[in-house]
């Protein structure tokens, strides 16, 4: 697929509001989209899914017969659906609340009300997600280049996939926590470990200290991709030997930038 331009882009926007709707509509027609399709709750966008799938959902929290995250969940689980896009526009800010966004893979987590840019850099990150643009290397063929991606979320991981899948990475290796990434390393060679930060068990703090102190990868680059604030943990993970951190919801284009210098260094 070529670079989508905005244009291009089909949206279905998810606001029981009838004067946010029209809100956003403008600003989305102020980005060049043209193609917007409009639903008040969770049923109406369902039906909407089911006549004409969209490349991105822009979603209000809350609903009268349910909430984001049930139209999310509805989305993950359905096959027919993996490849749509989905952006939270809320004025909730509270963490916890947004947790569970972040962690599922959404392209964008934007305030309301948002500005120009904060919807710009959210519609680039979903052409990013939709079109490939594969990575151009000295060293690797990048279709040779070996990834193992440790997250405890399927669909984290599976948002992860798509990303790097779309620079032209195809050798990728899973593991569902940091015990069973190192039982993977034991026995496999990697060139490039991208791991969340927060994960029972072993988490990607220790995961990062076994790395660099005990297994015979000790000098693999590693990417953490986390929705973690506090300064204390990243500057322990920093410490540890992570040459990378990317937050969530991360952005494609800053992804491409941070593995073509860790894979080129």
């Amino acid at each position: 697929m070529s670079h989508l331009s905005p244009s291009e882009l089909s949206i279905l926007l998810v606001e029981p509001s009838e004067t946010q709707r029209r809100i956003i509509i403008q600003r989305l027609q102020q980005e060049g989209i043209v193609s917007i399709q409009t639903a008040a709750n969770l049923a109406d966008s369902k039906n909407v899914i089911t006549r004409h799938k969209p490349d991105l959902i822009v979603s209000a929290m809350h609903f009268d017969d349910g909430t984001a995250n049930d139209l999310l969940s509805y989305l993950r689980k359905n096959s027919d659906c993996k490849d749509i896009q989905f952006m939270l526009v809320s004025s909730e800010c509270r963490r916890e609340q947004l947790e569970i966004f972040r962690q599922s893979g959404v392209v964008a987590i934007l305030p309301k009300p948002f500005n120009a840019d904060h919807l710009g850099k959210a519609l680039n990150a979903t052409i990013d997600l939709l079109s490939h643009d594969e990575l151009d290397l000295s060293h690797f063929d990048v279709h040779d280049v070996r990834v193992l991606v440790v997250d405890d979320s399927r669909m984290a991981r599976n948002v992860i996939k798509r990303t790097i899948g779309n620079l032209g990475i195809k050798l990728i290796t899973e593991a569902e926590d940091g015990a069973q990434a190192i039982e993977l390393m034991r026995h496999n060679m990697f060139d490039l470990v991208i791991t969340d930060y927060n994960m029972p068990s072993v988490d990607g703090l220790a995961l990062t200290q076994f790395i660099r102190n005990e297994s015979q990868q000790s000098h693999i680059p590693i990417l953490m991709v986390s929705s973690e604030a506090n300064d204390t943990h990243l500057s322990n993970v920093s410490q540890a030997g992570v040459n990378a951190l990317c937050d969530k919801p991360f952005e494609p284009k800053l992804v491409k930038q941070l593995l073509y210098q860790l894979l080129e260094e």
